[in-house]
């Protein structure tokens, strides 16, 4: 991945000079380099490609200017033995993202106003926007409900274009910017909010402001089922280790959604 990265920086005619930041897995590196920010994506040949591959790119083209995100500059793609790389080359961002390392917030935040007025501005552009990029699949909910919620499945009804992947090392406080557009596309109404939401349950101030804001998203039906697949999808990735402090915030709160109690793991 470094030698990966080195590579692209010279194609690029950029001096990658900031601290490595890695992505899930080692599956991403990123590094500031100069104005700009180099990252780097790798997969085995035979899976790169598709719609996380594409997710940048395909949301510069077709995201309007007005969603706060980093543009993009450049994509380069090629090939060594087993591994596809693609390097995308954005615009440097100097306002670092809420949290670091985590996508949870383990202390309240204030925000002002205008910060979850711009934040409803853009998701409400972003829900506009016309896209067969599938980001929450029915299969999923149709193998999972009952693992991880303790319920029948329930079927998508209603759907929106959104972000996938709302959470805090993902948004910046002033001003509000988004990052990390890969999975990007159709998904259940309130999905993105349950997500934020349930990445906020260790910070009950800033949760309760996100209900409060979005109520008339998240108190719907079509809001509780979204909200209940990102809850779902959350105690999948608890049971794999991830998050471990949230695990019980999260098996709570879709307790108090469905009235079942959440299987044990």
């Amino acid at each position: 991945m470094r030698r990966a990265h080195a590579s692209a920086a010279q194609q690029f005619r950029v001096s990658a000079t900031g601290p490595e930041v890695w992505g899930w897995q080692g599956r991403t590196l990123g590094r500031r380099a100069g104005d700009c920010w180099l990252r780097i994506v790798s997969a085995e040949v035979d899976k790169a490609g598709g719609r996380l591959w594409e997710g940048t790119a395909t949301a510069d083209t077709h995201v309007p200017r007005s969603v706060p995100r980093p543009r993009l500059r450049g994509v380069l793609d090629w090939t060594a033995p087993d591994v596809a790389f693609r390097a995308e080359l954005t615009e440097y961002v100097s306002v670092p993202p809420v949290t670091s390392g985590t996508p949870a917030l383990d202390q309240d935040i204030a925000l002002p106003d205008s910060w979850w007025s711009e934040l409803k501005s853009a998701l409400g552009t972003l829900a506009t926007v016309p896209t067969d990029r599938e980001s929450v699949r029915q299969n999923w909910v149709d193998r999972n409900f009952r693992r991880f919620l303790g319920i029948a499945p329930v079927r998508i009804r209603e759907t929106t274009t959104g972000h996938a992947d709302l959470h805090w090392a993902n948004l910046t406080s002033a001003p509000l910017i988004l990052f990390d557009w890969e999975n990007w596309g159709r998904l259940p109404l309130g999905y993105d909010l349950g997500l934020l939401h349930a990445y906020s349950l260790a910070a009950p101030a800033t949760a309760a402001r996100i209900r409060r804001e979005f109520g008339p998203v998240l108190d719907t039906d079509a809001g509780r089922t979204g909200e209940l697949i990102a809850l779902g999808q959350l105690l999948q990735a608890c049971s794999r280790s991830v998050h471990p402090h949230l695990a019980p915030l999260i098996a709570r709160q879709a307790e108090h959604l469905t009235g079942t109690p959440v299987p044990t793991p």
